[in-house]
């Protein structure tokens, strides 16, 4: 079954408690068996259930009590009644105090798979429901990387190889490189595509309630714990938990990450029985986990746990091909139009200035620029004008150029290449225009962000050759 169920089943008939305990796990379900009521809502109190299967007549309680306290309890535990006694009143009762359906006894076991589909299948659209609030989330920005520069062509390659895996992932970079949107790639390259996608800033946690918004808790856990709360774990089931900033977790709840990766299971706060959770877990940090190793702050046991794979995100300043790509994403997202419709508003020379800006700030700080720009222009078409000033300013100055390492010169008999010849002339372009790009690019006939190209991929052939 795609999408296991916790089963709470209560009845006094010793083989039906065995028939229980040996087919729901067969079927894919946990199940914890009672012999009757009284033991029904002992186990509620321990743990929390996604469907209930109780006999109607049992010593003590009857199923129709232990129905009333479920959804005294947990209103979101589905009941399904088991009666030997079949009548239209039975029936009626069931179904007034809220129950999910009932099945006559003796049941078929072809009946019961039926009914408990039906079950995982309500499930499972409260996940697809969730999956796709988060969806609508994150439409307002690009949903995948963008940017084919040689510093982001090995995180293209790295994350198409692992993101069919349910590997851990930690992702890694400075602020605002986009870490967040590699982890919702990942996600959306994933065979979890259609679960939840559940993104956590762990340092925003509170420090006191952390883990139960991790975890959960149950109603009466803790002071001001007035009902159940599932916990993001469990609301992330069938699908991924991205953990943001993972470096900020308590050394308390670094215990509990670990117990889950190594164990699967999770425990809400006030309960003694944990459960399996089916998530998969990509975390992200900007922080360097191996010094704060050093420092006792971080758990090297937990560091080889999320380090299954590393991908490291490049800084916006060394990937400066991808700059105008990037700008324009981001004006779609600030104009709410599609990208094929914004390629006419940004001027060549406001490109340019883009590309002369160092971006500390990284893609968060593109975006900040460009949603400024946007606002400026008036629907009109961005010119440098419409840039914050210290972008504009910046481009308006000659940057210094670092000239590569020019080509080797032939020796007597021998034959330079055709790529020599043209970086052989770039240079010397840029060497005329004292190092200014957008100047060099216009000389040769190329787009600015062509000559970028040209200068990055030189620089990494000759890094290679030397």
């Amino acid at each position: 079954m795609a999408s296991g169920l916790r089963i709470l089943f209560a009845d006094d008939e010793r083989s039906l408690q065995e028939f229980m305990r040996a087919e729901l796990p067969r079927l894919g379900h946990e199940v914890v068996v009672c012999p009757d009521g009284r033991a029904a809502v002992k186990a509620l109190e321990k743990s929390t259930f996604d469907l209930a299967l109780l006999d109607i007549r049992m010593p003590g309680l009857t199923g129709i009590d232990v129905l009333k306290e479920i959804k005294a309890i947990h209103p979101a535990t589905e009941v399904v009644l088991l009666t030997g006694h079949a009548s239209l009143e039975t029936a009626v009762e069931a179904v007034r105090h809220g129950a999910f359906d009932y099945l006559t006894k003796p049941c078929k076991l072809t009946e019961l798979e039926v009914l408990l589909r039906r079950g995982a299948g309500e499930k499972e659209l409260v996940h697809q429901n969730l999956a796709l609030t988060q969806r609508v989330r994150a439409a307002e920005g690009p949903s995948i990387l963008v940017g084919d520069s040689p510093a982001m062509a090995g995180v293209h390659r790295l994350i198409a190889r692992i993101a069919p895996t349910d590997t851990t992932v930690l992702i890694l970079g400075e602020t605002g490189t986009g870490k967040e949107l590699a982890a919702r790639t990942l996600f959306q390259q994933s065979l979890r595509a259609n679960k939840p996608f559940v993104p956590v800033n762990c340092g925003a946690l509170s420090e006191n309630l952390a883990e139960s918004e991790l975890f959960g808790h149950r109603k009466g856990a803790f002071t001001g714990a007035d009902r159940d709360h599932k916990g993001l774990f469990e609301v992330a089931a069938g699908g991924t938990l991205f953990l943001d900033e993972v470096g900020e977790l308590s050394r308390n709840l670094q215990v509990k990450l670990l117990r889950f990766l190594e164990s699967r299971e999770i425990r809400r706060v006030g309960e003694t029985e944990p459960f399996k959770a089916d998530v998969r877990v990509l975390c992200a940090t900007n922080r360097d986990l191996r010094d704060m190793i050093q420092a006792e702050q971080f758990r090297e046991d937990l560091f080889f746990r999320i380090n299954t794979f590393e991908i490291r995100l490049p800084p916006l300043r060394e990937r400066r091909p991808d700059i105008p790509d990037l700008a324009l994403h981001l004006l779609a997202r600030a104009a709410r139009r599609p990208v094929e419709q914004c390629g006419d508003l940004l001027a060549p020379e406001t490109i340019d200035a883009l590309l002369e800006h160092d971006w500390p700030g990284n893609v968060r700080e593109l975006a900040n620029v460009m949603e400024h720009a946007f606002i400026i222009a008036g629907g009109s078409k961005l010119t440098p004008e419409c840039l914050p000033y210290h972008v504009r300013e910046k481009a308006r100055v000659a940057v210094p150029f670092a000239r590569p390492a020019p080509p080797p010169i032939a020796t007597a008999g021998g034959a330079r290449s055709l790529r020599e010849i043209e970086m052989e002339h770039i240079l010397s372009v840029l060497d005329k225009h004292g190092g200014n790009k957008p100047a060099a690019a216009a000389e040769l006939g190329i787009a600015l962000k062509t000559l970028y190209n040209r200068l990055n991929q030189w620089q990494e052939e000759r890094k290679h050759a030397g």
